[in-house]
């Protein structure tokens, strides 16, 4: 008899919450929603959710008030927003570094980016380039190649940081090209630009909106984007794939809007539904074709599919080059 109890009181209590659910997610939102980036305002990941934070606050009919948590390759920020209520009030702007990167590299990353994160809507892709000082004879990707195939371990390139996505971009184009370039990690962009403008490092990976400036002023030489085609802001710099021995490099840096895994479901589809319209504004495209991304939205389930994809490419890039935090 206490066990029917037990049981019948359980399931009043089930029926109960999942009402106050579905009422909740019915009204949803009602209140000022949190947007997470991980890395401090002026980078890439920054301009894209303050380029749609905006506008998706007003088909929400709610503030959506972004909060900069830097720090730890944007793992601080992520680990916020997987441990938040999942009631669709604490959002990410994730990008491939700390939703996947992060855990393949460094141990002491405690979350699974796949598991513990609820794609919601893909936002595009951002190219990263390969530059180098203009004193360096190679004119072009292929000459570059041959050059550090001639100098093995002598050429060095700069990225943001161990465990980047720059970084990732960087051993993806040695493994390609069958060199053996040296990694110099640099701790931000600004630093590495300095070092690579005095001549003091001879290659970076840079993400493409950061280093066109010094590409169009002459400052240094661009040997290539590292996705697969052009990018459309900067045409006449070419495709690294379009060098025979690079052409399997294609990586970009990539944006998404995330929540806490369970976060349930209508929260999720209707947070789809207003990205989708955010994004397919003019005004919000045009920022973000200015800053080089490749907006290109889709579902969550598509977006999930994703993320297995380039978390599986990075996994194998990871374990060759033996990239540890």
């Amino acid at each position: 008899m206490k066990t029917l109890l037990r049981a019948a009181c359980t399931a009043t209590l089930v029926a109960t919450l999942s009402a106050s659910a579905l009422a909740a997610t019915a009204t949803y939102p009602t209140k000022p929603i949190t947007l997470v980036v991980g890395y401090t305002a002026g980078g890439s990941v920054d301009l894209v959710a303050r380029s749609i934070a905006p506008e998706l606050g007003k088909r929400l009919g709610q503030s959506v008030v972004i909060e900069n948590l830097g720090g730890a390759g944007g793992t601080i920020g992520a680990q916020k927003v997987v441990k938040a209520e999942a009631d669709g009030y604490t959002l990410l702007l994730g990008s491939g570094s700390e939703v996947s990167i992060a855990r393949l590299t460094n141990p002491a990353v405690r979350y699974d980016g796949e598991k513990d994160l609820a794609p919601i809507t893909f936002v595009g892709t951002q190219p990263m380039v390969l530059v180098g000082k203009l004193q360096l004879p190679a004119k072009d990707a292929k000459e570059l190649i041959a050059l550090a195939q001639k100098q093995p371990g002598q050429l060095s390139y700069a990225s943001s940081g161990v465990g980047t996505p720059l970084n990732l971009a960087g051993e993806l184009i040695k493994q390609q090209g069958g060199v053996n370039i040296t990694h110099v990690p640099y701790k931000g962009a600004s630093a590495m630009s300095t070092d690579l403008l005095g001549g003091q490092i001879d290659l970076a990976v840079m993400v493409l909106s950061s280093a066109l400036p010094h590409i169009q002023a002459g400052r240094v030489r661009a040997y290539g984007v590292t996705e697969a085609k052009r990018s459309s802001v900067a045409p006449n710099v070419p495709a690294l794939a379009e060098t025979p021995a690079l052409k399997g490099v294609d990586m970009g840096v990539w944006f998404g809007l995330m929540a806490p895994a369970s976060t349930p479901k209508p929260v999720v589809d209707r947070l789809n539904t207003e990205m989708q319209a955010v994004l397919a504004m003019p005004e919000v495209r045009r920022k973000l074709a200015e800053a080089g991304v490749d907006v290109t939205p889709g579902t969550p389930t598509e977006f999930a599919a994703f993320v297995r994809r380039e978390t599986g490419r990075y996994r194998t890039i990871v374990q060759t080059a033996n990239i540890r935090e």
